[in-house]
């Protein structure tokens, strides 16, 4: 996440996490919405954190960032092992559904994208249900390959002229932080990385229950869900994310408090 914020962060191994609650977390966002501001706010788990201490352009990516929340309950623990004891889960799922909520009363205009065309086609007639009166200005579901330079422009450019200020992209970790990395000087909005949370509110994908979600289990059913895609994930990602925390805690400790010494906690 960008040095320059204005709220306090936690380096986890090598990427800078907000200390943001999920309350906090939405009206800094909103603040951006009003102002008219383009952004990009990564959801972060021990998957994208490994990851980035694997591939720089990915570190460049959460580093860019103007937010990386912690979505997965292990990155809240660690932000509390900081002093962050207030600290709380910012999931994509969660975090989308509040915001929709918020777009529905306060007229934000919303735009979808990622995902398959029936997830799209789901999706909408979830969040018109649940959300009656939410301004879905857009929706588009990219090809699974990487976008021509003219591709790319055509879709900034639709959805910029689609008026949307709030963009909630579902394309999978590191694509849809890569993707929004290289769009920020172009949407004209708040692009937010959601991860699975377009298949999980059409229910094209069963989310699990909220104990293995408040737990830090929520891997393990997700394990058992879908083993033959998700086992080698985990094998590598859980024993590694351990290793190289503890490996870095006491000097990620060190530097977070340093950098956060001038800023004022309690901001909100």
């Amino acid at each position: 996440m960008r040095t320059d914020s204005l709220y306090s962060t936690a380096r986890i191994i090598n990427s800078n996490i907000s200390a943001l609650n999920f309350n906090q977390t939405v009206s800094v966002i909103e603040d951006w919405i009003v102002g008219k501001e383009s952004r990009y706010v990564c959801i972060c788990n021990t998957h994208s954190l490994v990851t980035a201490s694997n591939d720089a352009q990915l570190a460049e990516v959460l580093e860019t960032a103007d937010l990386c929340t912690p979505d997965g309950m292990p990155l809240v623990w660690a932000l509390k092992m900081y002093g962050f004891t207030e600290q709380d889960r910012v999931d994509g799922p969660n975090l989308m559904l509040r915001l929709c909520e918020e777009a529905r009363r306060k007229k934000y205009k919303i735009f979808l994208y990622g995902g398959k065309e029936e997830t799209l086609e789901k999706l909408v007639h979830s969040l018109n249900r649940d959300y009656q009166g939410a301004d879905i200005v857009g929706s588009y579901s990219p090809p699974f390959r990487e976008l021509t330079e003219e591709e790319h422009q055509q879709v900034t450019g639709m959805i910029n002229d689609s008026g949307a200020e709030l963009v909630f992209v579902s394309l999978g970790c590191p694509k849809q932080e890569i993707w929004m990395y290289n769009s920020r000087s172009q949407i004209n909005g708040v692009m937010i990385g959601v991860g699975a949370a377009f298949d999980f509110i059409s229910g094209t994908i069963k989310r699990s229950p909220v104990f293995f979600q408040k737990s830090g289990l929520e891997w393990l059913y997700r394990l058992g869900s879908d083993p033959k895609r998700l086992w080698k994930r985990y094998a590598y990602n859980n024993p590694v994310y351990i290793y190289r925390f503890l490996k870095t805690f006491r000097k990620n400790k060190k530097s977070s408090a340093i950098a956060n010494k001038s800023l004022e906690r309690g901001f909100f």
